[in-house]
């Protein structure tokens, strides 16, 4: 297995972003893609990635591959990289190692232990949002941040209005409207307001996403796990899965 990659932040940047979640994953190649299914060790958050075989300048894997790599070890060796560089990938399977080049204006040469694990492989749950809305990723982070001060949870409200995002302390409370982007439709699909309470701890995670693409796409239900999505055409693909909090939280 080879794949060589002309774009070190569409990993880099991926891989800083799933690390906040989990640690070690299984990473997947196939004939089209490298992904990572992943969950939280809280089982609060799932992370989906997908980074398609098209976002390299060549990509061999001949039959399906399954890795377990350490994101911390890997976030480390990808932070030595330059936005210049290209980065080659190859497995040694006899060494059960992941050797990694970088080549630029100097060649750089790593090695990462790949790991032994036996959990089962996590399968992404088939969810029916009522409500999709798509926004700005700025617009979106600077919200989150915003209700961070004043709570640990943020409550959701989307109408065909927008986005009502909602969060109330012992004193204090806080709130943002948010448009959908120019070109995309709100789908709410109950007439009524959809409303839903998340952990701002995962959400200022995950929101780190906003790197990625300027648009994020959310999806939600009352009282439902949100989808957060960020995309880049025929490049990648991060998505979210977040279980909401109890009403009584």
């Amino acid at each position: 297995m080879r794949f060589v990659l002309a774009e070190p932040k569409l990993l880099k940047d991926s891989i800083g972003v799933i690390s906040d979640l989990v640690s070690d994953v299984r990473m997947k190649f196939d004939s089209d893609k490298m992904e990572i299914i992943a969950m939280d060790p809280a089982n609060v958050a799932m992370v989906v990635y997908k980074l398609l075989s098209s976002s390299f300048v060549e990509y061999n894997v001949k039959n399906l591959e399954t890795i377990v790599v350490s994101l911390d070890n890997l976030k480390q060796i990808l932070s030595r990289s330059k936005p210049s560089d290209t980065i080659i990938f190859e497995l040694d399977e006899k060494k059960n190692r992941l050797k990694i080049e970088f080549k630029g204006e100097t060649s750089k040469h790593f090695t990462l232990s790949l790991l032994d694990t036996h959990e089962k492989d996590q399968k992404v749950p088939e969810l029916k949002f009522t409500g999709i809305i798509e926004l700005n990723t700025l617009l979106f982070n600077e919200a989150i941040d915003d209700m961070d001060i004043i709570s640990d949870s943020i409550v959701f409200n989307l109408s065909k209005e927008g986005l009502l995002i909602e969060s109330s302390g012992n004193i204090s409370d806080a709130r943002a409207h948010l448009i959908a982007m120019e070109g995309t439709n709100i789908v709410c699909d109950t007439g009524d307001v959809i409303k839903s309470k998340y952990s701002i701890e995962y959400l200022k995670k995950i929101a780190k996403g906003g790197k990625l693409a300027n648009k994020v796409l959310i999806k939600f239900g009352d009282d439902y796990p949100l989808q957060v999505e960020y995309k880049i055409k025929d490049k990648l693909q991060l998505t979210t899965i977040l279980a909401p909090r109890v009403s009584n939280d």
